[in-house]
């Protein structure tokens, strides 16, 4: 299907944190495009279930303040699930987002969409020279756009929308370009059940890793590859990555080590849930 016949919607989430299953969802923004003009807009805060921190706050000017009043997650996903429907999605670093709403999905039973993402951030890299980086604000300058509030989520879903918009009017194949074309010229799919939970919890030891991040605990592993191969070691896990490139764990060594480490999921060849504490920041 022609990519101007599509219904496009580019979305945005600003977060507590880095990682989901660690941290939660504080705003959800979007923007629905079809016939040449934007149609549709939804834009919500979220209140989290703990107070942000101020390292957080200073990347989205999100204050607690700001949230206290705000609907929680199980109150609003819903409807933003039926808002995206089976349309064409857009985001600008399409997993970081993927990796938040696919919890969150899981969750509630509110099923995967089905429909791979445009990641405007992946296209650009491959189909756009002449720019210092591919960060959104920069890609935003570059094309002249107005941009809005950099890190609220509906005025990033809008420029994330308009920068792929533009991106696929430049290209020079673009009155043929259908959708599984856009996604060759992005170099792979991003599809949904790549970012599940539930597809987690099918293997023992990934299914460990998840427990220890649900009951706060360490993680005992066994890792192919590091200081101790073949060894159990015991970690305290940060975060989880979902990465097209490979799914990796961040984890300290020691509660007060400042630098934690990557540990690829395909390199953990065992793993079960710790004895000792490991509360969520």
């Amino acid at each position: 299907m022609y990519w101007r016949d599509q219904t496009w919607i580019g979305f945005d989430l600003e977060t507590t944190g880095k990682y989901p299953l660690t941290a939660e969802i504080c705003e959800i923004g979007a923007v629905k495009w079809r016939d040449g003009k934007v149609v549709d807009e939804f834009s919500q805060l979220v209140k989290p279930t703990r107070p942000m921190g101020e390292e957080v706050i200073k990347i989205h000017n999100i204050t607690n303040e700001m949230v206290e009043d705000a609907p929680s997650i199980d109150q609003i996903i819903g409807g933003f699930r039926e808002f995206i429907g089976e349309d064409l999605l857009v985001a600008h670093h399409a997993p970081f987002d993927m990796g938040f709403l696919s919890v969150e999905f899981e969750k509630y039973d509110l099923g995967l969409p089905k429909r791979p993402v445009v990641c405007s951030s992946l296209f650009s890299r491959n189909n756009l020279s002449g720019v210092e980086n591919y960060r959104l604000q920069t890609l935003v300058s570059h094309f002249s756009l107005e941009g809005g509030q950099a890190h609220r989520a509906t005025d990033d879903a809008r420029a994330c929308l308009e920068v792929m918009l533009l991106l696929l009017e430049q290209n020079k194949n673009s009155d043929q370009l259908d959708v599984d074309q856009i996604y060759k010229l992005q170099g792979r799919k991003l599809n949904w059940f790549e970012y599940s939970i539930a597809y987690l919890r099918q293997f023992e030891a990934t299914m460990a890793i998840v427990d220890s991040f649900e009951q706060e605990k360490s993680l005992d592993m066994v890792y192919k590859g590091g200081s101790r191969p073949g060894k159990t070691r015991t970690v305290f896990p940060e975060g989880l990555v979902r990465n097209p490139n490979g799914d990796f764990l961040v984890a300290k060594d020691k509660l007060e080590d400042e630098q934690p480490k990557r540990f690829y999921l395909s390199r953990i060849q065992e793993a079960s849930v710790g004895s000792q504490d490991n509360p969520k920041h």
